[in-house]
């Protein structure tokens, strides 16, 4: 299983995993080690790597209380399902609150519940990067390096452990194969061709940031006259990255833009997922974090070592992992040796909120209002307590 997809469900059901995204600054000073503390805690106090195993871990977080609560971001309420089911399988007794919704409602519950003396997760793995920046500088995120954290890429954690990259994912289109037969589109470029007109469907890049820096891409690298045609082709916009993937799936539509996938799906798949050299898609390391005022603190360490762990992140569900020493699955190179993936540009785009704010204002125009509830439901202020 997937940290956050079945590889199974990816390449059957085509549900796109749109889970969420973090940054950088300064964090609370790690409290020094009491004079009866064991060299390894005294270790860890100093930044190092944690060197309990998963087991250590796991017995030390039921000592603790053995629960534990995290905020992910996501589509839909089921969407982490298959973390949940591996999770409890590796340690049954820890009592497991998983929430899903989308990052930029989970943030902002997040601040609230700071500001009300309320809060509820241990740990948020969230697309919403740029939280992860003004948390950490507000010394709101406990500083901590999983084992393997030497192994994770740069871009994909921050140096003094504040957050953690637990897994890449990148968005960009995908086909029916049948459907689109000899002349399936194999650029952005192609989703423009009349032929495909109501045959599009498409999460809505002013709903969700990672959409909305693909979108930013394409017009960037295509122009303005690119957006107007593909608005022109009576596009299905939805609410949630996993519309399209689900509207490709389940034949209703053709072409499915602003979704994940994978490249190492088999043959047999009955959709393609397109990534091509030269044009841009984009991809991001899903960002994990512990809040310092956690109640169960051990349990989330748990939690980053599990989903750091070199079987988790051979597991991954698209084959592409953080760890530099995991080989991709399939013959795919590491997400960061993709250029056109912009792993780099992702974090700036997402810190930048008056220009996001801009560009999701400016794609109103040309695609209409969102319009739809939350596909993971109206969760409310404490979801999860």
């Amino acid at each position: 299983m997937s940290s956050f997809l079945s590889r199974r469900r990816v390449l059957a059901t085509g549900a796109g995993a749109a889970l969420g995204l973090g940054a950088l600054g300064a964090t609370a000073t790690p409290a020094a080690a009491s004079p009866a503390a064991s060299p390894a805690a005294s270790r860890r106090a100093a930044g190092t790597e944690e060197t309990r195993t998963l087991d250590e871990l796991y017995q030390a977080a039921l000592a603790e209380g053995g629960k534990l609560a995290i905020y992910a971001g996501g589509d839909t309420p089921t969407q982490q399902d298959a973390t949940k089911a591996a999770f409890r399988k590796r340690f049954p007794d820890i009592d497991l609150t998983l929430i899903v919704d989308y990052s930029k409602y989970h943030d902002v519950r997040v601040d609230n519940q700071f500001a009300t003396g309320s809060l509820v997760p241990d740990v948020v793995q969230l697309q919403t990067l740029q939280d992860f920046t003004r948390w950490n500088e507000l010394g709101r995120l406990l500083r901590y390096k999983p084992a393997g954290f030497a192994k994770v890429h740069d871009a994909f954690k921050d140096p003094h452990g504040a957050w953690v990259a637990i897994g890449a994912i990148g968005f960009s289109f995908l086909y029916d194969v049948a459907a689109a037969g000899a002349d399936a589109p194999r650029t952005p470029l192609d989703l423009t061709d009349p032929k495909w007109k109501g045959e599009i469907a498409s999460s809505y890049p002013h709903d969700d940031d990672a959409v909305l820096y693909l979108f930013t891409l394409y017009a960037e690298q295509y122009g303005w006259d690119w957006v107007a045609a593909l608005a022109a082709q009576d596009v299905r916009f939805a609410r949630g990255s996993n519309s399209p993937g689900e509207a490709v799936f389940g034949g209703q539509k053709t072409i499915g833009i602003g979704t994940a996938g994978s490249l190492a799906a088999p043959a047999s798949s009955p959709a393609k997922w397109v990534v091509a050299d030269g044009h841009p898609f984009m991809a991001w390391g899903q960002r994990a974090a512990i809040l310092k005022q956690a109640k169960n603190p051990t349990a989330a360490k748990l939690y980053l070592n599990w989903q750091l762990s070199t079987a988790q992140q051979q597991s991954s569900f698209n084959g592409w992992s953080v760890r530099t020493d995991v080989t991709p699955a399939a013959g795919l190179k590491p997400i960061w040796e993709y250029p056109n993936a912009h792993i780099d540009g992702f974090p700036r785009f997402m810190a930048d909120r008056a220009q996001v704010e801009r560009w999701k204002q400016t794609f109103v125009l040309y695609f209409g209002e969102v319009k739809g509830d939350p596909t993971p439901g109206s969760l409310g202020l404490h979801p999860g307590a």
